[in-house]
């Protein structure tokens, strides 16, 4: 009887744990909800920014996964359960990782029977990733005086290897850390300088800074032999964003502009690695623009910025041969149009161009030759109608209303726009050189301007190197495997039939 009641008392319990996690984790999510909820349908004052989602993220899983630690601490069942899916799901540690081995032998080692010694028949073997704290160390460098006592005067030493900071304490490898920390992870010096004190070592802002100064003045050569290559790349990427720059004898800032060029060949084969330079301007006039790229002789992928229209050239002896313009621009100009659902023209636009990018999608990592069979045979009748349907609607819609500039914006860069069917190693938009403008965004949330125009400048030399050298980290990204398909095609057959013009009624574009 005793033992019933402690059955039933112990799975009552059990249930009131398992109410509790439910209760809390559903009051989690459905906060989460709310937040999403207000981030894609609120007005643009009232959502949030991608970093504070993943704060709201980051806070919404820390809080369930404490209610879960909290439940298998009373259950321990739940505790083997859960600690045998951990074990399955959590993967391989890299390789390159050193290991450090931990024996736990048994104290005794003679059978507790007969005494006799035991031999070891196998193991138990488990990896945890370990991590050690940022450590200073001091690099002592001797340099031994050695004298004759037969001769006077006579004393050799090795002469001092040279330094970055001459006559300073940092070591190369510690300037580079200061480095990475500011342009890579986005950490003003003032925060970098309270790390290290509370390491103990009281380095002040403007020392640090100095060092970055010298850094600069010593990797700007490679930073320029960095912008010779890329500008000698057969097709790049353009774009430019603000940068705040303080103007001290207005007390203020004042706007600058990085513009940035960028190269990735790797959605086509290419065997020329990724890199992007950034450069700062005191502004966005076609000067800028002209100084930057008015020497380059190939095919330039840009937005719809008015200024790159004037660099172009069709020769190719004074500047681009020819601009390829960006369809994600296209999409963006319908996607707030069409997103409250009262905008057919727009959501049917929307559904056209999703077309173009699925085609996209098969054909990347083939090679120039393969993709452009591939878009003559696919693409090209789609864009052709496509183009034709514009002029259609066009003819039909208020001028200045909304769905008729974005319709505009399209066909007034439709050469541009239509150029990726003819070459394969340009792309279908100019989000390449886009997402190597987010670290520049994050950099100026956290830093929030430059000291000045130098200071703008040293910016953008260095980083331009460690953006580069973080290109393949970061777009870890792999290009589908090339496929062996009828005339060298990798799209869904049912899907071009769908937008071809003899074999398409206008409910289908409604019906995916």
């Amino acid at each position: 009887m005793m033992a019933e009641r402690d059955a039933i008392a112990a799975e009552r319990d059990a249930v009131v744990v398992e109410r509790d996690t439910l209760t809390v984790r559903n009051a989690q999510l459905e906060h989460l909800l709310r937040t999403l909820r207000r981030l894609h349908y609120g007005a643009k004052s009232e959502r949030l920014p991608e970093g504070q989602l993943q704060l709201g993220l980051e806070d919404t899983e820390a809080a369930i996964a404490k209610v879960e630690a909290e439940a298998e601490r009373a259950d321990p069942g739940l505790h083997r359960e859960r600690t045998a899916k951990r074990r399955a799901n959590r993967g391989k540690l890299p390789a390159h990782l050193p290991r450090i081995e931990i024996e736990l032998a048994p104290e005794q080692t003679a059978c507790p029977c007969c005494q006799s010694a035991m031999v070891v028949i196998g193991e138990d073997r488990s990896e945890r990733l370990d991590v050690i704290p940022a450590q200073f160390r001091v690099l002592v460098t001797r340099r031994p005086k050695l004298a004759c006592r037969a001769c006077s005067g006579v004393v050799v030493q090795q002469p001092a290897p040279e330094r970055l900071i001459a006559g300073g304490i940092p070591t190369e490898a510690t300037v580079a850390h200061v480095l990475v920390a500011r342009y890579a992870d986005h950490l003003p010096l003032y925060r970098q300088a309270q790390i290290w004190t509370r390491q103990g070592v009281a380095i002040d802002r403007s020392t640090l800074a100095s060092w970055v100064g010298t850094a600069a003045a010593e990797l700007a050569p490679v930073a320029d032999r960095l912008k010779q290559i890329v500008l000698a790349s057969a097709r790049i990427f353009a774009d430019e964003t603000t940068v705040p720059v303080l103007d001290p004898g207005r007390g203020r800032t004042r706007m600058g502009y990085f513009w940035a060029i960028a190269r990735d060949d790797r959605p086509w084969g290419g065997t020329d690695p990724p890199a992007v330079v950034y450069t700062y301007a005191p502004g966005r006039g076609h000067a800028h623009g002209c100084a930057l790229l008015g020497g380059y002789r190939g095919i330039l992928q840009v937005d719809g910025y008015a200024g790159y229209k004037k660099l172009t050239d069709p020769t190719g002896r004074t500047g681009p041969s020819a601009l390829a313009f960006c369809w994600s621009h296209v999409r963006r100009g319908f996607y707030d149009l069409a997103k409250g659902g009262s905008a057919p023209i727009a959501a049917e636009a929307l559904e056209r161009i999703a077309a173009l990018y699925r085609i996209e999608a098969d054909i990347r990592g083939l090679n120039a030759a393969q993709r452009r069979a591939h878009r003559q045979y696919h693409s090209a009748p789609l864009v052709s109608d496509l183009g034709t349907w514009f002029q259609a609607q066009h003819t039909k819609l208020f001028a200045r209303g909304p769905t008729a500039e974005a319709i505009g914006y399209a066909l007034n860069h439709w050469d541009g726009l239509v150029r990726f069917l003819d070459d394969g190693r340009i792309e279908i938009d100019s989000n390449t050189v886009e997402r190597s403008m987010r670290p520049v965004a994050l950099s100026r949330k956290n830093a929030l301007f430059a000291g000045s125009d130098d200071g703008a400048a040293n910016w953008a030399a260095v980083a331009s190197l460690i953006e580069t050298a973080l290109c393949r980290a970061r777009h870890k990204q792999v290009y589908a495997a090339r496929r062996t398909m009828p005339n060298g095609s990798g799209s869904n057959p049912s899907l071009v039939a769908r937008f071809r013009p003899e074999e398409r009624t206008s409910s289908q574009f409604h019906s995916a």
